[in-house]
Protein backbone atom coordinates (compact mmCIF):
# COMPACT_ATOMS: atom_id res chain seq x y z
CA UNK A 1 0.00 0.00 0.00
CA UNK A 2 1.33 3.43 -1.17
CA UNK A 3 1.69 5.98 1.86
CA UNK A 4 1.58 9.72 0.78
CA UNK A 5 3.82 11.84 2.64
CA UNK A 6 2.06 15.65 3.58
CA UNK A 7 3.83 18.60 4.59
CA UNK A 8 1.47 21.62 5.80
CA UNK A 9 2.27 25.07 5.83
CA UNK A 10 0.03 27.08 7.91
CA UNK A 11 -1.54 25.75 11.57
CA UNK A 12 -3.87 27.90 12.34
CA UNK A 13 -7.46 27.37 13.21
CA UNK A 14 -8.95 26.17 9.68
CA UNK A 15 -5.63 23.82 9.60
CA UNK A 16 -7.17 22.37 12.97
CA UNK A 17 -10.64 22.50 11.75
CA UNK A 18 -10.69 21.47 8.27
CA UNK A 19 -7.55 20.34 6.86
CA UNK A 20 -6.43 18.13 10.05
CA UNK A 21 -9.31 15.97 9.99
CA UNK A 22 -9.36 15.55 6.05
CA UNK A 23 -5.61 14.14 6.03
CA UNK A 24 -5.76 12.39 9.54
CA UNK A 25 -9.36 10.17 7.37
CA UNK A 26 -7.45 8.46 4.83
CA UNK A 27 -5.54 5.41 5.99
CA UNK A 28 -2.55 6.36 2.56
CA UNK A 29 -1.61 9.80 4.37
CA UNK A 30 0.73 10.26 6.74
CA UNK A 31 1.88 13.79 8.08
CA UNK A 32 5.36 14.36 8.24
CA UNK A 33 6.18 17.55 8.26
CA UNK A 34 4.41 20.88 10.02
CA UNK A 35 5.53 24.58 9.09
CA UNK A 36 4.11 27.93 10.50
CA UNK A 37 5.40 31.17 10.30
CA UNK A 38 5.17 31.20 14.05
CA UNK A 39 7.04 28.00 14.82
CA UNK A 40 4.95 28.10 18.40
CA UNK A 41 1.76 26.93 16.38
CA UNK A 42 3.76 24.51 14.30
CA UNK A 43 5.21 22.98 17.22
CA UNK A 44 1.74 22.65 18.96
CA UNK A 45 0.37 21.39 15.69
CA UNK A 46 3.19 18.64 16.02
CA UNK A 47 2.88 17.21 19.31
CA UNK A 48 0.85 14.16 18.47
CA UNK A 49 2.93 13.70 15.84
CA UNK A 50 6.96 12.73 17.25
CA UNK A 51 8.65 12.08 14.09
CA UNK A 52 7.36 15.03 11.97
CA UNK A 53 9.66 17.76 11.21
CA UNK A 54 9.09 21.53 12.36
CA UNK A 55 9.75 24.39 10.18
CA UNK A 56 9.19 27.89 10.18
CA UNK A 57 10.37 28.14 6.69
CA UNK A 58 8.22 26.86 3.96
CA UNK A 59 11.11 27.07 1.74
CA UNK A 60 12.60 24.35 3.70
CA UNK A 61 9.83 22.10 4.40
CA UNK A 62 9.38 21.84 -0.03
CA UNK A 63 12.77 21.19 -0.35
CA UNK A 64 12.08 17.51 1.62
CA UNK A 65 12.26 15.24 -1.41
CA UNK A 66 10.26 12.52 0.44
CA UNK A 67 7.33 14.75 0.65
CA UNK A 68 4.85 14.16 -2.21
CA UNK A 69 1.80 16.50 -1.15
CA UNK A 70 2.11 20.10 0.38
CA UNK A 71 -1.23 21.29 2.32
CA UNK A 72 -1.78 25.01 2.30
CA UNK A 73 -3.67 26.99 5.04
CA UNK A 74 -2.06 30.32 5.41
CA UNK A 75 -3.35 33.79 4.84
CA UNK A 76 -4.73 34.32 1.53
CA UNK A 77 -1.84 36.34 0.13
CA UNK A 78 0.89 33.81 0.34
CA UNK A 79 -1.30 30.77 -1.53
CA UNK A 80 -0.02 31.59 -4.63
CA UNK A 81 3.66 32.11 -3.58
CA UNK A 82 3.79 28.68 -1.87
CA UNK A 83 1.39 26.73 -4.21
CA UNK A 84 3.76 27.91 -7.08
CA UNK A 85 6.64 27.02 -5.16
CA UNK A 86 5.90 23.73 -4.26
CA UNK A 87 5.05 22.62 -7.70
CA UNK A 88 8.02 23.75 -9.09
CA UNK A 89 9.48 21.01 -6.22
CA UNK A 90 7.39 18.69 -7.38
CA UNK A 91 4.85 18.09 -5.26
CA UNK A 92 1.05 17.71 -5.66
CA UNK A 93 -0.75 20.90 -4.17
CA UNK A 94 -4.03 20.99 -1.63
CA UNK A 95 -4.83 24.94 -1.17
CA UNK A 96 -7.22 26.53 1.20
CA UNK A 97 -9.36 28.72 -0.73
CA UNK A 98 -9.24 31.64 -2.25
CA UNK A 99 -6.50 29.84 -5.02
CA UNK A 100 -5.07 33.53 -5.29
CA UNK A 101 -5.72 37.13 -4.34
CA UNK A 102 -5.19 37.80 -8.15
CA UNK A 103 -6.40 36.52 -11.46
CA UNK A 104 -2.54 36.90 -12.35
CA UNK A 105 -1.43 34.74 -9.69
CA UNK A 106 -4.16 32.18 -9.98
CA UNK A 107 -3.32 31.55 -14.12
CA UNK A 108 0.37 31.77 -12.73
CA UNK A 109 -0.64 28.38 -10.84
CA UNK A 110 -2.89 26.72 -13.24
CA UNK A 111 -0.49 26.97 -15.50
CA UNK A 112 2.52 25.33 -13.55
CA UNK A 113 0.13 22.86 -12.17
CA UNK A 114 -0.38 22.13 -15.79
CA UNK A 115 3.65 22.31 -16.63
CA UNK A 116 4.65 20.05 -13.72
CA UNK A 117 2.04 17.44 -14.19
CA UNK A 118 1.19 17.76 -10.15
CA UNK A 119 -2.17 18.01 -8.97
CA UNK A 120 -3.40 21.21 -8.08
CA UNK A 121 -6.82 21.91 -5.91
CA UNK A 122 -8.54 24.69 -4.14
CA UNK A 123 -11.16 23.54 -1.13
CA UNK A 124 -14.29 23.91 -2.32
CA UNK A 125 -16.21 21.87 0.31
CA UNK A 126 -19.67 22.82 -0.24
CA UNK A 127 -19.83 20.80 -3.54
CA UNK A 128 -19.85 17.98 -1.25
CA UNK A 129 -22.97 18.40 1.12
CA UNK A 130 -25.29 15.47 0.43
CA UNK A 131 -28.20 18.12 -0.47
CA UNK A 132 -25.40 19.53 -3.36
CA UNK A 133 -24.70 16.16 -4.60
CA UNK A 134 -28.30 15.55 -5.01
CA UNK A 135 -29.30 18.61 -6.77
CA UNK A 136 -26.36 17.80 -9.01
CA UNK A 137 -27.56 14.94 -10.25
CA UNK A 138 -31.11 15.92 -10.80
CA UNK A 139 -29.57 18.71 -12.92
CA UNK A 140 -27.63 16.36 -14.70
CA UNK A 141 -30.71 14.31 -15.57
CA UNK A 142 -32.67 17.25 -16.68
CA UNK A 143 -35.13 17.44 -14.71
CA UNK A 144 -34.86 20.84 -13.63
CA UNK A 145 -34.50 21.80 -17.80
CA UNK A 146 -32.24 24.96 -18.78
CA UNK A 147 -31.00 26.89 -16.17
CA UNK A 148 -31.09 30.41 -16.84
CA UNK A 149 -31.46 32.43 -13.39
CA UNK A 150 -29.30 32.48 -9.94
CA UNK A 151 -28.86 33.66 -6.78
CA UNK A 152 -26.40 33.21 -4.58
CA UNK A 153 -25.14 34.88 -0.97
CA UNK A 154 -24.10 34.28 2.31
CA UNK A 155 -24.83 37.36 4.79
CA UNK A 156 -24.20 37.68 8.33
CA UNK A 157 -25.29 39.86 10.74
CA UNK A 158 -22.64 40.66 12.58
CA UNK A 159 -19.77 38.05 11.75
CA UNK A 160 -16.85 39.82 11.23
CA UNK A 161 -13.69 37.05 11.65
CA UNK A 162 -10.37 38.01 12.87
CA UNK A 163 -11.22 42.11 13.11
CA UNK A 164 -8.29 43.56 13.09
CA UNK A 165 -6.17 40.85 11.85
CA UNK A 166 -5.38 39.54 8.44
CA UNK A 167 -9.11 38.91 7.65
CA UNK A 168 -9.62 42.83 7.14
CA UNK A 169 -6.12 43.70 5.82
CA UNK A 170 -6.76 43.73 2.45
CA UNK A 171 -3.07 43.13 1.37
CA UNK A 172 -3.04 39.62 3.17
CA UNK A 173 -6.65 38.82 2.16
CA UNK A 174 -7.59 40.21 -0.64
CA UNK A 175 -10.85 41.74 0.41
CA UNK A 176 -13.97 40.80 2.83
CA UNK A 177 -17.05 38.90 2.34
CA UNK A 178 -16.61 38.55 -1.27
CA UNK A 179 -13.37 36.64 -1.49
CA UNK A 180 -14.19 34.91 2.09
CA UNK A 181 -17.66 33.56 1.23
CA UNK A 182 -18.22 34.65 -2.07
CA UNK A 183 -15.73 31.63 -3.29
CA UNK A 184 -18.14 29.22 -1.54
CA UNK A 185 -21.04 30.03 -2.94
CA UNK A 186 -20.18 31.38 -6.58
CA UNK A 187 -18.74 28.10 -7.20
CA UNK A 188 -21.23 26.04 -5.86
CA UNK A 189 -23.58 27.79 -8.44
CA UNK A 190 -21.22 27.55 -11.13
CA UNK A 191 -20.31 23.63 -10.51
CA UNK A 192 -24.04 23.04 -10.27
CA UNK A 193 -24.60 24.93 -13.65
CA UNK A 194 -22.05 22.99 -15.48
CA UNK A 195 -19.52 25.67 -14.80
CA UNK A 196 -20.35 28.27 -17.80
CA UNK A 197 -17.78 30.67 -18.23
CA UNK A 198 -18.03 34.52 -17.17
CA UNK A 199 -18.43 37.03 -19.66
CA UNK A 200 -19.16 39.43 -17.64
CA UNK A 201 -20.09 41.20 -14.02
CA UNK A 202 -20.85 44.16 -12.41
CA UNK A 203 -20.87 44.91 -8.74
CA UNK A 204 -21.01 47.02 -5.46
CA UNK A 205 -19.14 47.40 -2.31
CA UNK A 206 -19.94 48.68 0.85
CA UNK A 207 -17.77 49.25 4.00
CA UNK A 208 -20.03 50.85 7.19
CA UNK A 209 -18.92 48.22 9.84
CA UNK A 210 -15.48 48.84 10.44
CA UNK A 211 -15.17 51.67 12.74
CA UNK A 212 -18.67 50.89 14.78
CA UNK A 213 -18.27 49.90 18.65
CA UNK A 214 -18.53 46.05 19.31
CA UNK A 215 -20.43 44.66 21.62
CA UNK A 216 -18.57 45.77 24.65
CA UNK A 217 -18.88 49.38 23.15
CA UNK A 218 -15.14 49.36 22.41
CA UNK A 219 -14.07 50.48 18.84
CA UNK A 220 -11.54 47.22 17.73
CA UNK A 221 -8.04 48.30 17.10
CA UNK A 222 -6.21 47.34 13.57
CA UNK A 223 -6.82 47.30 10.30
CA UNK A 224 -9.69 46.93 8.79
CA UNK A 225 -9.40 48.22 5.14
CA UNK A 226 -11.70 45.36 2.71
CA UNK A 227 -15.79 45.97 2.44
CA UNK A 228 -18.13 44.22 5.07
CA UNK A 229 -20.62 43.91 2.16
CA UNK A 230 -20.64 43.37 -1.48
CA UNK A 231 -23.30 42.66 -4.06
CA UNK A 232 -23.25 42.35 -7.71
CA UNK A 233 -23.73 40.32 -10.85
CA UNK A 234 -22.70 37.70 -13.37
CA UNK A 235 -23.59 36.77 -16.67
CA UNK A 236 -22.21 33.40 -18.00
CA UNK A 237 -21.20 32.79 -22.17
CA UNK A 238 -24.64 30.14 -22.06
CA UNK A 239 -27.06 33.65 -21.33
CA UNK A 240 -27.16 32.46 -17.91
CA UNK A 241 -26.92 34.91 -15.10
CA UNK A 242 -26.19 35.11 -10.95
CA UNK A 243 -27.25 38.02 -8.57
CA UNK A 244 -24.95 37.28 -5.65
CA UNK A 245 -24.37 39.20 -2.09
CA UNK A 246 -22.28 38.65 0.45
CA UNK A 247 -21.68 40.33 4.14
CA UNK A 248 -20.06 40.11 7.20
CA UNK A 249 -22.17 42.45 8.90
CA UNK A 250 -25.30 44.06 7.98
CA UNK A 251 -29.32 45.02 9.54
CA UNK A 252 -30.78 42.05 8.33
CA UNK A 253 -33.42 39.55 10.30
CA UNK A 254 -30.48 37.00 11.10
CA UNK A 255 -27.62 34.98 9.44
CA UNK A 256 -28.63 33.17 5.68
CA UNK A 257 -26.38 31.08 3.40
CA UNK A 258 -28.56 30.57 -0.03
CA UNK A 259 -28.37 29.57 -3.27
CA UNK A 260 -30.84 29.01 -6.01
CA UNK A 261 -31.49 28.03 -9.73
CA UNK A 262 -34.41 28.48 -12.04
CA UNK A 263 -34.71 26.24 -14.75
CA UNK A 264 -37.05 25.61 -17.38
CA UNK A 265 -38.52 22.52 -15.79
CA UNK A 266 -38.02 23.60 -12.50
CA UNK A 267 -35.70 24.98 -9.71
CA UNK A 268 -34.59 24.46 -6.25
CA UNK A 269 -33.10 26.56 -3.70
CA UNK A 270 -30.51 25.54 -1.01
CA UNK A 271 -30.88 27.54 1.89
CA UNK A 272 -28.78 27.06 5.24
CA UNK A 273 -28.56 23.78 3.83
CA UNK A 274 -31.63 23.18 3.27
CA UNK A 275 -33.19 21.86 -0.01
CA UNK A 276 -36.61 22.72 -1.49
CA UNK A 277 -37.42 21.47 -5.58
CA UNK A 278 -40.05 23.32 -8.06
CA UNK A 279 -41.72 21.69 -10.18
CA UNK A 280 -44.72 20.90 -12.24
CA UNK A 281 -46.51 17.75 -12.69
CA UNK A 282 -50.16 17.29 -15.19
CA UNK A 283 -50.10 20.88 -14.88
CA UNK A 284 -49.85 20.87 -10.75
CA UNK A 285 -47.41 22.87 -9.25
CA UNK A 286 -45.66 20.94 -6.55
CA UNK A 287 -42.95 21.92 -3.96
CA UNK A 288 -40.56 19.00 -2.72
CA UNK A 289 -37.96 18.90 0.50
CA UNK A 290 -35.99 16.22 0.33
CA UNK A 291 -35.08 14.47 3.33
CA UNK A 292 -31.25 13.73 4.05
CA UNK A 293 -29.51 11.62 6.63
CA UNK A 294 -26.02 13.17 8.05
CA UNK A 295 -23.42 12.66 6.08
CA UNK A 296 -20.79 10.53 8.16
CA UNK A 297 -17.90 12.64 6.32
CA UNK A 298 -17.88 16.35 6.86
CA UNK A 299 -17.36 18.32 3.34
CA UNK A 300 -13.91 19.45 4.24
CA UNK A 301 -13.26 15.51 5.21
CA UNK A 302 -14.50 14.68 1.31
CA UNK A 303 -13.03 17.20 -0.30
CA UNK A 304 -9.55 16.11 1.09
CA UNK A 305 -10.59 12.54 0.18
CA UNK A 306 -10.76 13.69 -3.16
CA UNK A 307 -8.22 15.27 -3.70
CA UNK A 308 -6.04 12.00 -2.31
CA UNK A 309 -7.79 9.37 -4.58
CA UNK A 310 -7.11 11.84 -7.48
CA UNK A 311 -3.02 11.93 -6.67
CA UNK A 312 -3.60 7.50 -6.46
CA UNK A 313 -5.40 7.48 -9.81
CA UNK A 314 -8.55 6.30 -8.27
CA UNK A 315 -10.45 9.08 -9.27
CA UNK A 316 -10.55 11.92 -11.68
CA UNK A 317 -10.19 15.66 -10.34
CA UNK A 318 -14.00 17.52 -10.15
CA UNK A 319 -11.87 20.50 -9.29
CA UNK A 320 -9.61 22.08 -11.88
CA UNK A 321 -7.09 24.46 -12.05
CA UNK A 322 -9.05 26.28 -14.62
CA UNK A 323 -12.54 26.73 -12.19
CA UNK A 324 -10.01 29.19 -10.02
CA UNK A 325 -8.51 31.21 -12.38
CA UNK A 326 -12.39 31.82 -13.30
CA UNK A 327 -13.20 32.48 -9.83
CA UNK A 328 -10.59 34.91 -8.83
CA UNK A 329 -11.25 36.90 -12.75
CA UNK A 330 -14.84 37.15 -11.26
CA UNK A 331 -13.91 38.31 -7.72
CA UNK A 332 -11.34 40.91 -8.35
CA UNK A 333 -14.10 42.03 -11.82
CA UNK A 334 -16.68 42.76 -8.98
CA UNK A 335 -13.72 44.77 -6.88
CA UNK A 336 -12.98 46.59 -10.34
CA UNK A 337 -16.62 47.25 -11.00
CA UNK A 338 -17.48 48.67 -7.48
CA UNK A 339 -14.51 50.81 -8.09
CA UNK A 340 -15.12 52.18 -11.43
CA UNK A 341 -18.41 52.05 -11.23
CA UNK A 342 -19.34 50.16 -14.48
CA UNK A 343 -19.68 47.32 -15.90
CA UNK A 344 -16.51 44.57 -16.61
CA UNK A 345 -16.37 42.44 -19.55
CA UNK A 346 -13.85 39.47 -18.63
Amino acid sequence: MMTLKVGVIGTGGIFKFAHLPGWLSHKEVEIVAFCDAFKASAEAAAKDFPDAKVYDDYRELIADPSIDIVGISTPNLYHSEIAIAALQKGKHVFCEKPDAVNPIEAQKMADIARDSGKLLMTMRNNRFSEEAKFAKKIIEKGDLGDLYMGRCGWIRRRGIPGRGGWFTTKELSGGGPLIDLGVHMIDMAMWLSGNPKPVTVSGSTYRKFADRPDASGNIPAGTFDVEDLAAGFIRFDNGASLQIEFSWASNIEEEKKFLEWRGTEGGFSLVNDKLSLFTENEGVLIDQKPQFSASAIPQHTANIQHFVECVLGNETPTITPDQGVNMIKILSAIYESAELGREIRL
